[in-house]
Formats: C-alpha cells, structure tokens, sequence
C-alpha cells in the first residue's frame, strides 16, 4: 500500500512538472515579446511630460495609468524591463564566465593555485554584495555598463564554486585518466572532456543569475545609483511612484514592482527545467 502510495504522488509530482515548465516558458515568452514588439510599435520619449494626464488610475487608454507627471506607466514598464533583462543577462554572462574560468583554473591545476583562487572566492563572499555593488557603481557615472559590472564582481563566486566542484569531479572519473594514460595534454584534456560536462552547470548558473541580476539593478537603480533618473526603469520607477502613494496613485508603483517579479518567477522556472533535463533523477523533485 506504501509502496503504491509513493508511486501514486511521484505521478502526481511528473505530471504537474511540464505544466508549471509550460507556464514559465509561456511567462517568459510573453514577456520577451513585450519587450521586443512594444519598442517598435510605441517610441517612447523619455523627457516628455503632459502634466495634463498626470496620474491617472488604470483605464483602456492606459491599463497601467500614469505617473505623476504623465507618462504612460504600461510603456515605461516594458521599457524598464526590457533594460533590466538586458543587463541581468549580460551581468549573468559576464559573471559565469569569469567565475567559470576561475573555477576551471582551480580544480584543473589544483594546488596552490586552487587553494589561492578560493581564498580569493572566499573573501570576496564575506563581502555584503549590495553594499559592494553600491562601492562599484559610486565609482562611475550612473550608467548601465556600471550595473553591469557591478553585478558581475558581486556575482561571480557562485559560478566559480560550481565549476571547480564538477571540475574535482571529472578528474576521478576512467575517461579523464585514460586520457592522462594516452599522453593527452592538460589543455587538451580541458577542451575535449571537462568544457563539454561543464555546459550544463554553466547554462545553469547563468540562467539562475539572470533573476539576481534584474534585482540587484533594480535596487541600485531605486537607491539613485544605477541608471540615470530619467531613463525608464522599473528601479526609478518604483522609487518615482512611492511619492504618488502618499496622494493614492498605488499603479505607479505596484505594476513595475510585478513585471520585476514576474521574470524572476519564469526564469526560476526555466532554471528547474534546465536542471531537470541536466539531471533526470531530480525530476520527481522539482515540485513548489
């Protein structure tokens, strides 16, 4: 009967896994072709006020209403995140690739270069992350290619501890010491047996990282230290819109705060399904 029973809630649990991967493909989906198609079709200016639309709630000409001085807040919203997912995957490329190949280096060569580079990981993850991403960006003007860096140095730990841990895997398994055995070079044992395993992890990582990404740019960008004010961002956005909640204008800030959750919960849900497929035997496991 246990043993039925347990059969019976892994079914449940396999079933319900393509529906929610459907939803966040689905989710993400849209979203990205918001963000693609809108631009194109609504050019936004991003000086222009009409003091005359000024903070209207949601109607059919503006779903999202508008903002304190005007400015349709769906349009700016799907501006906004579209320059936050731009920078969380650039950031997210950035910091996978630096941390993969410093976690290549430590668990190929080993040693004292392994045990100096996560010395290195170490300290840099006894640093709060926020607080040194705001060091980074006071450093240079408000910019994107500020967040974006500011992202990948705060970032770049996780990736590196991954690839180091498949990398000190891989060296144990008969492929790799028949290939030592044959006179293959280090390099060419690193291109022909640990790139092709360590795909899967990388792929992981920097989708997992996109979501920190958006929100570290977002909380730079509402602390005044990410893009410039008057670029539509949903960070800016929010920290516009918490001025209208003192005269009842909620949609200013409540919508852009959604369209920030909103990819955060797809691309964790795309992450799932990138590990499922990496690792089969999770499958029955990925259940919210």
């Amino acid at each position: 009967m246990e043993s039925a029973t347990t059969q019976s809630t892994g079914s449940v649990r396999q079933a319900r896994g393509p529906g929610r991967y459907r939803l966040a493909f689905a989710t993400l989906a849209v979203l990205v072709a918001a963000v693609v198609l809108v631009p194109l079709i609504v050019q936004l200016d991003q000086q222009l006020v009409d003091l005359r639309a000024a903070g209207l709630p949601p109607s059919p000409a503006h779903p999202f209403g508008t903002d304190e001085v005007g400015r349709d807040v769906l349009v700016r919203s799907i501006y906004g995140l579209r320059v936050s997912l731009l920078i969380g995957l650039v950031a997210a490329v950035a910091g996978v690739t630096v941390g993969g190949l410093i976690g290549l280096v430590a668990g190929a060569v080993g040693g004292i270069a392994d045990r100096l580079l996560m010395r290195v990981v170490d300290g840099f993850n006894s640093l709060p992350h926020l607080l040194f991403g705001i060091f980074i960006v006071a450093l240079f003007a408000p910019s994107a290619t500020a967040v974006v860096v500011s992202v990948a140095v705060t970032h770049w730990t996780s990736a590196a501890r991954i690839v180091r841990s498949e990398v000190l895997s891989l060296r144990g398994r008969p492929f790799v010491d028949a290939a030592i055995s044959g006179g293959s070079s280090r390099s060419r044992i690193v291109v022909r047996h640990f790139l092709p395993n360590l795909a899967p992890q990388l792929l992981l990582a920097t989708v997992l990282m996109v979501p920190h990404a958006i929100w570290h740019e977002t909380a730079l960008s509402f602390l005044g230290l990410g893009l410039p004010a008057h670029l539509a961002s949903l960070g800016n956005m929010i920290n516009d819109g918490q001025r209208s909640l003192l005269a009842g204008d909620w949609w200013s800030s409540l919508f852009p705060g959604l369209l920030i959750l909103l990819p955060t919960l797809a691309v964790s849900g795309v992450a799932q399904y990138v590990r499922d497929r990496a690792n089969p035997r999770w499958r029955s496991e990925l259940v919210l």
